[in-house]
Order: C-alpha cells, then structure tokens, then sequence
C-alpha cells in the first residue's frame, strides 16, 4: 500500500512504500500504517543521525512485514502479555517436575517488580538494551523506604534477562537482554554482610514466648484469627527446629514426618522426629531425610488438628489418620499464606522482647539462617550441614562458615587444655 502523503517537510522522509521517518526536535522517529490494525506503527529511534535512523527505521519495516505475513499482529504483544507468555510456560516447567512451586512464585515476582519499572504496556518491539541500565536505582527507591538489597535486585535482573532471551527465539523481541549496570561486588566476607540470624538468648526468649503464643490462641481456638494464629505458631516453631526452606515447609504432608519415640524411648530421652523433604517440593530436587529434636511442635499441632475437627481419635494412630493430608493449612486444601507467617512472625518477635529491629534484617527465613549457624558453630563437617539443608557445601562455606567471636576464640585456643583451670599447651 503506497503512502497517500506526497509532500513532504524538510525533515520527513519516505521508507518503502508505507513508512516514514520524521525529526522531533533533535531525534528522529518513524511510522509505519499497518492496514489490518488500522494504526501507526511508531518507533523513536533515538539518534540524531539520519543516516543511521534509516537503518533502524528499515529493521523495524522488516520486522513488521514478518508479523503482518505470519498473522502475527504488532499492537497486541505488551509487556505484560509478555510476562504471562513466559509464566504460562515455567507452569507447565512447574507440571513437568523441572522448577518447584516455589520457584515458580519467585519468578512471578520478580517479573511483576520488573513490570512495575518498565511499565505494563510497553510495546515488546519497542524495548531497547539500554532501557534498564538504571533498574537498580529504580528498584531502591521505593516509596515505602523498604530495604531492598543488591542481591535481591541482581537476582530479578537475572530473572529478567532469561525472559528476555525465551521472548527473543519466539520472535516477540529485538533483543534478547538488557544491559544492567554492573552493580559494586559485595564482600561476602564482610561482617556486616552475614546472613540476618538470632542470638542465642534471643532464640530462647522466642521459644518462650512462642509457647504462651500458640497457648493463648488454642484456650479460645473457636475466635477468629486464632485457629490460624496456632497453626502458624506451630509453623514458625518447627522452621525454628527444622531448618526447612518455606516452600519446602509448607508442602510438608503429615505422613513425611515421623515420631521416633518408640525407635528409642529408652536409648535417649530426646523427642526425635524424622522429616523427609520430597524431592519434588525441594528446591534443589532431591530428596532428603534429617534428624531433629521436636520442643511440642509436631505432636501439639497433631492434636490441635484432632481437636478442631471432632473426631475421636487414638493419639499413636493421629498420623495414619491425616496421612496425606497438608501439615500446616486452615483450610484442608491450601496451606497458610507467606502474609499470614509475616505477620505473626512480627507479632512473636515482638512478643519477645526482640530488640533494634529497625536495624537487622529479621525475616522468617532468619530461623534457618540460626539453624545452619548453630551447626556450622557446633563444629559439623560441612558436608553434614550441606546434606541436612538440602544445599551445596560451596554455599555453606561461603555463606555461614563466617568467623565469630566464640569461633575465633576456639581457633586461637586450639593447641591448649585446661589443667586445673589453667590454660598449657598440649603435650604432642
């Protein structure tokens, strides 16, 4: 279809038959008619020079010609669509066992944060590499002052740009990522870089007060809000205690975890529970089996369940009796929410007496981070640490065999004993 505008201004030059490139003030642009849309086509091309916005202006005629042959319409492909394009392809990665669900709901997020800075009805064909070399910044500098870190950033970056690369193969893109700006190293090793974690004072005040928590919520278990108050009590007590990842957590089903009371009620008078994570629900898809010494968590939530149910039910046969069931849910069906854990979680810290929260970075995921700790502090190989956690022992050296205090003293006493209270080097 020939242009039907014959004259045209200093700055205006036909591109073919039915395209245009025009200077708006120092830039030049094009439009291009598509018939079966009924609309321009417009593409700033960012340059100054004509000659090079030829060449541009002739790839996105190109560009347009494959659409408009393979049915493909250019108006119809936002950012947004997309964004769900690509999450309606990791959902059947999520079918197929490839990513968990919690994967799946970390890529949701970052993208919708990603959204957010881009805009949602940003033309795909009209994204350039350049457009998010300022994302760090944009992501930083939120309204609400909520800290976001460098990892977290550079981790939707990531995220991002192997979205960008699965749009590029299908045609919906020019390019095929973004250039991000390379971002200051972190110093892994620095101590104000560790892993947010708890005191160990602190983790008995919070034993204590998640007690009289769950207490006061299960005394009048009929009021609303407290069945899920309790549930999540007993949530936040076993992440305490299990070291679990949330994802991990809460698709526990009552038949992964076992009592081992009667293995060895009379080796130990410990409360050891079993717990397998299913590979399918593990992040790094294996599975695994740890040990742990349960504080009333397990069997309290277990009779908990009895008791809101109804039914009468021998206590050694509870287990068999919810079986596949999900351990931590209101519902039956679904379990509690990442709100739902935030904000209990909150009201437990404060419960106790936790101190300088405006400073730390205490989050849910911190009583793992105290999990790991604790055994990396109590001397275990890192291949054990690795092997309870479901991680790499790259990650567990990188990441928490971090020097501490009492660690450093260990060191530095090493090659001494105690002899009647007095340090002296030991006999070699």
């Amino acid at each position: 279809m020939a242009l039907k505008k014959v004259n045209f201004k200093e700055d205006e030059e036909a591109i073919f038959d039915n395209a245009v490139i025009y200077k708006r003030g120092e830039y030049w642009h094009m439009r291009m008619w598509l018939p079966k849309e009924h609309k321009y086509a417009r593409f700033s091309l960012k340059t100054r020079n004509k000659s090079t916005a030829k060449d541009k202006a002739e790839l996105h005629y190109h560009e347009l010609k494959v659409l408009e042959k393979s049915g493909k319409t250019y108006f119809s492909q936002t950012t947004k669509m997309g964004v769900e394009m690509y999450l309606e392809e990791r959902k059947i990665d999520v079918a197929s066992g490839i990513i968990v669900k919690g994967r799946f709901s970390v890529i949701r997020t970052h993208l919708n944060h990603w959204l957010d800075v881009i805009g949602k009805d940003t033309k795909l064909k009209e994204l350039e590499r350049t457009d998010c070399a300022n994302y760090f910044y944009e992501r930083t500098k939120t309204k609400k002052s909520i800290p976001i870190s460098q990892s977290t950033v550079e981790n939707e970056q990531s995220t991002v740009n192997a979205m960008m690369k699965w749009l590029h193969k299908r045609g919906e893109t020019y390019i095929d990522s973004f250039d991000f700006k390379k971002l200051k190293r972190i110093d892994k090793g620095a101590e104000e870089n560790r892993r947010s974690s708890f005191e160990d004072h602190e983790v008995d005040a919070i034993k204590t007060a998640l007690a009289e928590y769950i207490s006061d919520a299960e005394k009048e278990i009929e009021v609303a809000g407290n069945y899920s108050k309790a549930v999540t009590g007993y949530y936040l007590g076993f992440s305490l205690i299990s070291g679990l990842r949330r994802g991990e957590q809460l698709q526990l089903r009552w038949c992964d975890v076992e009592d081992m009371e009667h293995e060895h009620a009379r080796a130990t008078p410990f409360d050891l529970i079993r717990v397998t994570v299913r590979g399918e629900t593990s992040k790094v898809r294996k599975t695994r089996k740890l040990v742990v010494k349960d504080f009333g968590y397990y069997l309290g939530l277990m009779r908990l369940k009895q008791k809101v149910s109804g039914e009468k039910v021998k206590e050694r046969d509870l287990r068999a009796w919810l079986g596949e069931q999900l351990m931590f849910t209101t519902t039956g069906k679904s379990p509690i929410t990442p709100r739902a854990i935030g904000y209990h979680f909150d009201k437990l810290l404060e419960k106790a007496g936790i101190t300088h929260l405006d400073s730390r970075d205490l989050v849910p995921y911190s009583f793992r981070h105290y999990f790991i700790t604790q055994r990396v502090n109590s001397h275990l190989p890192p291949q054990i640490v690795a092997e309870m956690c479901g991680t790499s022992i790259t990650q567990i050296e990188k990441t928490y065999y971090h020097t501490t205090e009492a660690k450093m003293v260990s060191n530095a006493l090493a090659d001494y004993d105690y002899v009647d209270g007095v340090l002296v080097p030991k006999q070699r």
